[in-house]
């Protein structure tokens, strides 16, 4: 049998041997460690530039990301301990706070931005602005033909194509427009927002539904190679039947004069019960560093001001 003086001395050769990267790696603190977060994959582009800039600054901290629809995303978060943070379009119900409080759990919530939905269109259609009253007929189906519109020569069916089922942007506009019930028929669900924006390219008389966050970023290439492919639509705020309507595109000074009507905040909620790796990534989000990368990306930031020069 080996005597306990050697299973010392053995036991001092591996932890001395250990450089000191190795043990960093491995404590769990506010910049260190490893865990697993999901996200709404609509804000995977913003999410995507967080994580790479935290764990850039902060060479032994490890974040993997899930990218799910929303509804898939709030029942990991809520049924799997180990995802800490979610990155959603809405804050927790009452009833999903309780969930979490019966189970020992306090969740901490923060608003980090304010998002928008875009509606994109196929570079050959010369419908790109709507009132908010006629975004609201499409949505229940009372116009369901471009000429409806206007003098629009295309005779088309508008087809309307989202990222898909469970996503964040259905449920918004299902909750806005339809008290939460079914789209009409010619509403499709495709994979993605990338997925609509590549069907939207090809296929004249869809409309497009997409976060914002996917084009908002000028100098992203993809968003550039998006904004190629397809236009944007304005829209006018609401009733504006006694005033001339004014049109704006879902950009970050409209969405910070909150001239755009369909706007959403962005949270990222913590379930972590400790000072660890998740707490440290909420807090750079929410911090200076973090509110300066959403809007460098062209989102709202939430405790961030924001410039807006008026040039005549």
């Amino acid at each position: 049998m080996i005597n306990r003086t050697v299973v010392v001395i053995l036991l001092a050769a591996v932890i001395f041997s250990c450089s000191p990267s190795e043990k960093q790696k491995n404590i769990d603190s506010p910049t260190a460690g490893e865990i697993t977060i999901v996200a709404d994959e609509a804000y995977q582009p913003i999410v995507q530039v967080q994580i790479d800039t935290f764990m850039e600054i902060y060479k032994y901290a490890k974040i993997n990301v899930k990218y799910l629809p929303e509804a898939e995303a709030f029942d990991q978060f809520l049924n799997n301990d180990s995802i800490r943070i979610a990155i959603l379009a809405r804050s927790l119900t009452p009833d999903e706070d309780s969930f979490l409080v019966s189970h020992k759990i306090i969740p901490r919530t923060l608003k980090i931005a304010q998002d928008a939905i875009a509606l994109v269109v196929n570079k050959e259609n010369s419908d790109t602005s709507f009132t908010y009253e006629q975004l609201g007929d499409i949505m229940r189906g009372k116009i369901f033909k471009w000429n409806q519109l206007s003098k629009n020569k295309l005779n088309d069916t508008i087809r309307i194509v989202f990222d898909r089922s469970g996503s964040s942007n259905a449920r918004f506009l299902s909750e806005r427009f339809l008290n939460g019930q079914k789209f009409p028929s010619n509403f499709y669900a495709t994979n993605s927002n990338a997925d609509v924006v590549e069907y939207v390219s090809k296929n004249k008389g869809s409309l497009g539904i997409i976060s914002v966050n996917w084009i908002s970023d000028g100098d992203d290439s993809i968003a550039g190679e998006f904004l190629k492919k397809i236009k944007v639509v304005a829209l006018s705020m609401p009733d504006t039947s006694h005033t001339a309507a004014e049109y704006n595109q879902p950009y970050q000074a409209y969405i910070a004069l909150k001239k755009y009507p369909l706007l959403r905040d962005v949270y990222i909620i913590n379930r972590e019960g400790r000072n660890g790796l998740g707490t440290g990534f909420a807090s750079f989000v929410a911090g200076d560093k973090g509110q300066r990368l959403i809007r460098l990306m062209g989102l709202l930031p939430a405790t961030m001001p924001i410039r807006i020069i008026q040039v005549n």
